[in-house]
């Protein structure tokens, strides 16, 4: 451990000690994410990192949750490449306990957390990005434990009313080709002109896939939305969404570690959101109204019965913001949700939810503000959670001083109670769900300080997480599972429970360095070390609380020289080593990755070239048991942009 945590410093200390990137990147940037209240991230008390959607381009990355893997303490656990899936982990604990959001609606699945980085937006779309770190429950209820990831989309963050009239457009699009028979494409255009904010894209990205047992690890994963926000006055404006996300993928051993697993799945999403604001004076008030669908289709293998389940999400969302003061800002809501599931596998359950909140941002004094919140969820069936949390900062010139503490909750979900329960005979491996699952709960604390200078941002966190009831999968023999009805006498099978007690301990250092270094010369770096120790009350080890890394850094690096852009990312962590004697594979208890792009404006600003290597020193890995990932995958292309 001491020899990893050497590793990690010194890759940490190399990146830091470069010249850095321009002044675009805002090392104290304004946020929602923390208290749904803008304000500037130093004032909120919590560690938030915040990536521009502009830098999508630039970075050696094929999909949202690609950009996701190498934002500092964001640990991605990919099952398949470029968006096929991956699990969204962040300060441990399980992938079920980091809620995403887009535009201020959440976008958890009630069918499954696996679901989760199925962001239907096209990047050319995103404004930015939020990664909230740690307790968010006292705004945002169930799943916020580990933190939020909030993307916040260009159209939905127009700025209509009040203010000069704006004329703006931008276009972006590119096609590139590959091994393995990839080819991706994407074009994505935002536009405003007074009173009005549109934007429209797709993203494309398709391949053959390498050689797996007995199949191909292919993958056609395709986005299309179209977003407007208009103003009909100066105080009322409205904003609407539309998109469609479809994945059809190879998924072999992303769920099972059997031989027998040459698993397809298809899944089809629809995302539809309206969003009414009227903002004038000191008074705002907003109604969102949002319905994601779900159709995912999974076949073990070309014999067996196939499991169709298709789930929706209705949500409503009314916030009253009142600014007393320039010290008391006050932000009031209300939260429905009805969660449905109709499913050959799982049944047809259904669970309505209402959740009012309040938080409040106060100023105290010149350099300290306050930020207590809490919620009170109502959930059919479950019960109520009263869900307090407080957050502080103290923030003089360069140095920041903050500290939170808070409740957080979690359900869980369709798979986990009703998994495998329809099917005539459930083989030996597979995963059981369980009805009688309590909600999870735990008590968070983190302290932390940022140092804030003309170019470049420390930031040092301390957290501990006290969890009851974690949700999560343990080896059961058939003689102590709770149902047989469908099991096989001589099986043993995951079984989802309660572990009694989980706590976590850890430290986060991330670093941003941002400057230009001369008229025609720019590099920017973001860097992040991430330290955990889980303890657990069960003798079993539950499945995905002993996946996650016991230490991670990931980082950025890109550099600007003229018409020539150089970037990389990469990644090293350590974890726990685990083996499937079945498949002849294992997780091995470390490994490190690196991506690299060079790409040469041939019209500058305009029209560019670029060759890029994925996993470029062509790494054997997996991140989840059985899961393998490609080795090293080169393709190129070409990418136009035009802003005006």
């Amino acid at each position: 451990m001491k020899n990893n945590l050497l590793k990690s410093a010194f890759l940490l200390l190399l990146l830091t000690n470069q010249y850095s990137f321009s002044q675009d990147i805002s090392l104290d940037p304004v946020t929602v994410t923390s208290s749904i209240v803008e304000k500037r991230a130093s004032e909120t008390g919590r560690n938030i990192a915040v990536i521009k959607g502009d830098y999508f381009k630039n970075l050696p990355v094929n999909s949202i949750d690609d950009l996701l893997r190498y934002v500092p303490g964001v640990e991605i656990q990919a099952r398949g490449p470029m968006g096929s899936q991956s699990d969204i982990v962040l300060r441990g604990g399980t992938f079920q306990q980091v809620l995403v959001v887009v535009d201020g609606l959440r976008l958890n699945d009630p069918n499954t957390g696996h679901f989760s980085s199925y962001i239907p937006i096209v990047p050319s779309e995103i404004e930015r990005i939020e990664v909230l770190k740690g307790a968010s429950s006292a705004i945002y209820g169930s799943e916020a434990v580990g933190g939020v990831i909030h993307v916040i989309t260009k159209t939905f963050a127009a700025k209509l009313r009040g203010e000069e009239p704006i004329s703006r457009t931008s276009v972006n699009a590119g096609v590139s080709a590959g091994q393995n028979g990839m080819i991706n494409a994407n074009a994505g255009v935002f536009t405003q002109k007074d009173k009005l904010a549109f934007s429209a894209g797709i993203l494309s990205n398709n391949a053959d896939g390498v050689q797996q047992r007995g199949t191909k690890g292919y993958f056609h994963n395709n986005t299309a939305s179209v977003a407007a926000n208009y103003a009909i006055s100066d105080a009322w404006n409205i904003t609407v969404r539309s998109s469609f996300d479809h994945r059809d993928f190879a998924a072999q051993n992303f769920y099972t570690t059997s031989v027998a697993d040459t698993a397809q799945e298809k899944v089809k999403t629809s995302w539809n959101h309206l969003k009414v604001g009227y903002r004038k004076g000191k008074s705002a008030f907003s109604f969102d109204g949002g319905y994601k669908h779900v159709n995912d289709q999974y076949a073990f293998n070309s014999v067996s019965i196939g499991n169709v389940s298709k789930s929706g999400l209705w949500q409503g969302l009314a916030m009253w913001q009142q600014a007393f003061s320039p010290q008391t800002e006050l932000v009031a809501g209300i939260n429905y949700q009805n969660r449905s599931i109709s499913s050959n596998d799982r049944g047809e359950h259904s669970i309505h939810q209402l959740a009012p909140f309040l938080t409040l941002s106060q100023h105290l004094g010149k350099y300290v503000t306050l930020s207590p919140a809490i919620r009170f969820d109502w959930r059919d069936g479950i019960g109520t959670e009263v869900v307090p949390q407080v957050s502080i900062s103290y923030k003089k010139d360069i140095l920041q001083l903050r500290g939170s503490a808070g409740k957080t909750i979690r359900d869980a979900d369709f798979t986990e109670r009703f998994n495998n329960y329809n099917k005539p005979v459930v083989t030996s491996g597979n995963r059981i769900g369980n009805p009688d699952l309590k909600a999870e709960r735990s008590l968070s604390y983190e302290a932390g300080a940022d140092l804030l200078l003309t170019d470049l941002k420390l930031s040092g966190t301390f957290f501990q997480r006290r969890q009851k009831n974690l949700i999560d999968y343990t080896s059961t023999p058939y003689a102590n599972m709770p149902r047989k009805d469908n099991l096989v006498a001589t099986g043993t099978y995951a079984l989802a429970g309660n572990v009694a007690e989980v706590n976590v301990t850890g430290f986060e250092f991330d670093v941003q360095y941002s400057k230009a270094l001369s008229d025609n010369q720019k590099l920017w770096i973001t860097a992040g070390l991430t330290q955990l120790n889980s303890k657990s009350g069960s003798a079993t080890p539950s499945f995905y609380l002993s996946s996650h890394a016991k230490l991670l850094t990931n980082f950025s690096v890109l550099y600007q020289y003229g018409n020539l852009n150089l970037s990389i990312n990469g990644l090293y962590k350590t974890r726990a080593k685990q083996e499937a004697t079945a498949l002849n594979t294992q997780i091995s208890s470390e490994y490190f990755i690196l991506n690299a792009k060079a790409e040469y404006g041939v019209l500058k600003n305009t029209l560019h070239i670029f060759i890029q290597a994925d996993n470029a020193f062509d790494k054997k890995y997996s991140d989840l048991l059985g899961a393998m990932m490609p080795g090293r995958w080169i393709m190129g292309g070409i990418r136009y942009s035009l802003m005006k």
